[in-house]
């Protein structure tokens, strides 16, 4: 169900920049310094100076595909003299200038980021939610298309089922959900939770497969 028009990502973008902002609404800042377990190390305030930076980088060009570890901590530090006013304000202008570039020039935006990091944020201060959103169906849908196995995997989800690896037989199977594809593709599983999902047979062959990033060094649960 990837969205074919770069546009209709831009505004799941933007829906979805808009519930991270309204999550952290509220005249206690305090939220803010909460740690994120998904992000050893962050804190909120973090998460959102990296998706800001990201969306500049992104609007700028100086970034086109998942940032390096070092990208990654530059972005935290661009903001780290910065009060969370500012980093809004900064995201605000990155994000229309995310707008004009998919008018003018068909630019998609870094939806798979904010999405995964939404939930990042959600698991830290403990607001489940949106986790049937189109941010979320859409991001599942290109990680679980990229996904390359060595040998032959199928995996189901509510509403799709995606192979990778070689043709042939036998294949292993996964029953999972979108929201747990985002989590265990995006490294938000550990190795242990990974082994432990709705498998056919022995998932070893695969499981190194499963992540862009990580896994995770402890079991995330939300």
């Amino acid at each position: 169900m990837t969205l074919a028009d770069p546009c209709l990502t831009t505004r799941l973008y933007q829906e979805t920049r808009e519930r991270v902002i309204a999550l952290m609404a509220g005249p206690d800042d305090a939220a803010w310094s909460t740690p994120v377990p998904a992000c050893p190390g962050w804190s909120v305030r973090d998460v959102v100076a990296h998706m800001t930076a990201v969306a500049e980088d992104w609007a700028t060009g100086r970034l086109t595909g998942p940032p390096s570890d070092d990208e990654t901590a530059a972005h935290v530090a661009r903001f780290a003299h910065h009060d969370i006013a500012d980093i809004l304000a900064a995201w605000s202008v990155a994000a229309a200038q995310l707008d004009r570039l998919c008018a003018t020039a068909r630019l998609e935006p870094p939806l798979g980021d904010v999405a995964c990091h939404e939930h990042d944020i959600r698991g830290a201060i403990g607001r489940p939610g949106a986790r049937d959103s189109a941010a979320v169906w859409d991001t599942t849908d290109r990680l679980l298309t990229m996904l390359s196995t060595p040998v032959p995997m199928r995996v189901t989800v509510e509403d799709a089922k995606y192979r990778s690896g070689p043709d042939g037989e036998p294949e292993i199977a996964l029953r999972t959900t979108r929201f747990e594809a985002l989590r265990w593709r995006t490294g938000r599983r550990s190795r242990a939770q990974l082994t432990a999902m709705d498998w056919s047979g022995d998932p070893t062959p695969v499981l190194d497969h499963l992540y862009l990033f990580g896994p995770a060094t402890a079991d995330l649960v939300e």
